[in-house]
């Protein structure tokens, strides 16, 4: 948006933002009850920002929930805290996706709030809102302006490869900040510091319906990549789908690259209906990603980029060449989480079709196993 920018170029600050505009004092309009674990979270959450009210300073702190905990119901009470003694609050996530579906979640929670919402293509890029949320791209537009910074899924792509954006969202916090760090799959550098006692954590590890994460079993399709570039998928790929859609069911199927989803995405389009595809530079992604929800699409292929963020009753989850390399463990962590998510259908059925188990893999399944069995302790 701004062109290229040279050492020469001036930059221009302004904290127009800053000033005072009339409001109603900001109430919660949701009207649910938490679980026990989600409440534990939230009262975790509500003594960060009054430790940060009563003796400012810049902390850290992490919500360690597994997919399907009900993360957002857990912000609440921490947001109105932090609203209520006058801080400026930010939501933000590496994803437009995310931002998109937390979007009308929040503004129907904070009705007397205003909400700002950043990502690429937003209309009004110079909104103001006491509650921002926006992607990790959108905040190098931001210096020294939130209170609180909820990063949610701090772990993913891009925010976890690209210093930049952790230079951003470090910008666009106040000198002294309260920061929380929000994900079901932290990287084993935070894994450490929670173990250690150096990083404040609270674990959720049961989904706010109080049944188990679904574990994903591993299918061996013996030369899937080989097939795809062929653009065939192995039978019983095939075979899995069919069933699923024949039960009146939805599924995703997540597979390594564009190109891949570009080879089969005919073929299955051939055998199959109401077959569609995603990926990163789709222009209709948006539009696609609504029509599943709404169940007019079947079975939606996508690559690595739906792996957080989109909630659909009873989906059932394939990945087509999980032992690709793409699949690290908590993307794998995250895509068998959107499986099972409804309490009306809380089980599901995840699959991961390979050529070989990877670490990746059996890291993944075990963390599912670990966080089940974490669950059931009381």
């Amino acid at each position: 948006m701004m062109g290229r920018v040279g050492r020469c170029s001036p930059l221009i600050l302004s904290n127009h933002a800053s000033i005072f505009w009339p409001r109603k004092d900001p109430i919660l309009g949701w009207e649910g009850t938490l679980s026990s674990q989600q409440q534990k979270a939230s009262t975790f959450l509500v003594g960060a920002v009054n430790d940060q009210v009563q003796q400012p300073s810049v902390r850290e702190c992490l919500i360690w929930a597994v997919c399907g905990a009900g993360k957002t119901e857990m912000l609440f009470e921490g947001i109105l805290t932090a609203l209520r003694q006058n801080l400026r609050v930010l939501v933000a996530t590496p994803r437009a996706d995310v931002v998109r579906e937390l979007e009308p979640r929040i503004k129907e929670a904070f009705p007397h709030t205003t909400v700002a919402s950043f990502y690429g293509g937003v209309a009004d890029r110079f909104a103001h809102g006491e509650i921002t949320i926006s992607t990790t791209h959108q905040l190098l537009r931001y210096y020294r302006n939130f209170d609180v910074v909820i990063i949610d899924e701090v772990d993913a792509f891009p925010f976890d490869h690209d210093p930049k954006l952790r230079y951003a969202v470090k910008q666009a916090a106040k000198s002294q900040h309260l920061t929380v760090f929000v994900t079901a799959t932290p990287d084993s550098s935070m894994q450490s510091l929670a173990a250690n006692g150096k990083l404040e954590t609270v674990k959720v590890a049961k989904r706010f319906h109080g049944y188990p994460l679904p574990v994903p079993r591993f299918q061996w399709a013996s030369g899937w990549r080989k097939k795809a570039k062929k653009a065939q998928v192995p039978s019983l790929v095939l075979d899995w789908l069919t069933t699923i859609l024949s039960q009146k069911k939805q599924a995703f199927l997540f597979v390594p690259s564009i190109r891949l989803l570009e080879l089969v995405l005919p073929t299955l389009k051939n055998h199959l209906d109401n077959v569609e595809g995603v990926y990163s530079e789709d222009k209709q992604r948006k539009e696609k990603v609504e029509q599943f929800r709404k169940g007019n699409i079947r079975l939606l292929l996508s690559t690595t980029i739906l792996e957080r963020g989109v909630t659909v009753k009873g989906v059932q989850v394939g990945v087509l060449g999980a032992d690709d390399g793409v699949f690290t463990e908590s993307a794998l962590v995250q895509i068998a989480g959107r499986a099972g998510r409804s309490p009306e259908e809380p089980k599901g059925d995840v699959v991961y079709f390979h050529d070989g188990k990877t670490r990746a893999m059996v890291r993944a399944k075990r963390q599912i196993e670990l966080m089940n069995e974490l669950g059931n302790v009381r």
